[in-house]
């Protein structure tokens, strides 16, 4: 059996596919090699596997988040290897997994928005330029993380009305204080952030929070995908592309873009990628 692994920082899918047939497909918290150990990603990759489909599994395709150093994608590799020792093992970043699954053997701008973003020219075989993500901190714009971080600022700093603020607190039951803890002081803050685009999706057609949508999404194209050529089709995987692809189009069709394809998830695309 073939295994195919989506893994963002948030969630990892796993897929086993044996003759174009999906045989098993599991999910489990996300792998990314910047905020984990080995032991720690070992730990996560065994505990979903039977001894019988570890014996079965012949070759493993992952694709996470983290992987875009050869010593990251070493700190995966060995654990898979560990994992599945019949199986030949390859690591590569999400970026090509998107890349793969948005365009097959085809050109284009393939993007990614979940819990972090990133983007990248593809040229059907290979990414032939990249412009850094830089992570939440520094970029991610239109990310989860980075779409939970501003909203959060802006509660905190008071550039909302306090009708919005006051309904955050009691809809995410948490208060300034909680949420500077988790922010600087618990591991993973951006998945803590990420968790808010969750409620700027229930009040998405409010005016505040669809301008304040736009000008994620304006930054992402402003500070990212302008750098590309134009001309070229643009794809987007990811769960704030899929539940936001509206506000997502618009802010492109401001920048002068078209957004051709938009998934959720890039694992059927990856399984036709394989099996072709």
């Amino acid at each position: 059996m073939t295994l195919i692994v989506d893994s963002g920082s948030t969630k990892s899918d796993f897929i086993w596919v044996e003759k174009s047939k999906i045989i098993r497909q599991t999910q489990v918290a996300g792998i990314n090699p910047f905020y984990q150990t080995e032991e720690d990603i070992f730990s996560t990759i065994n505990d979903v596997c039977s001894a019988e489909i570890k014996k079965q599994t012949h070759s493993v395709y992952f694709y996470g988040a983290g992987c875009a150093f050869k010593e990251k994608c070493d700190m995966v590799q060995r654990p898979l290897q560990k994992t599945f020792p019949n199986a030949s093992v390859e690591v590569y970043n999400d970026l090509l997994g998107a890349a793969r699954s948005l365009f097959n053997k085809n050109e284009g701008i393939a993007c990614i928005l979940g819990t972090g973003s990133n983007s990248c020219h593809y040229n059907g075989v290979e990414i032939v330029k990249n412009v850094s993500p830089l992570g939440f901190i520094l970029g991610d714009e239109g990310s989860g993380a980075v779409i939970g971080k501003r909203l959060v600022s802006d509660i905190l700093k008071g550039l909302v009305s306090s009708e919005i603020s006051e309904r955050f607190f009691l809809e995410e039951k948490t208060s300034p204080a909680a949420l500077m803890e988790s922010i600087y002081k618990r591991p993973f803050p951006n998945r803590f952030l990420a968790q808010f685009s969750k409620h700027v999706y229930n009040h998405k057609e409010e005016p505040y929070f669809h301008q304040f949508l736009l000008d994620c999404f304006h930054d992402f194209f402003r500070r990212n995908i302008n750098q590309y050529s134009k001309g070229l089709p643009i794809g987007c995987i990811g769960s704030i592309a899929f539940y936001f692809q509206k506000e997502l189009t618009e802010a492109a069709e401001i920048n002068g873009r078209k957004v051709s394809t938009i998934e959720k998830s890039p694992l059927e695309g990856l399984v036709l990628y394989h099996t072709k």
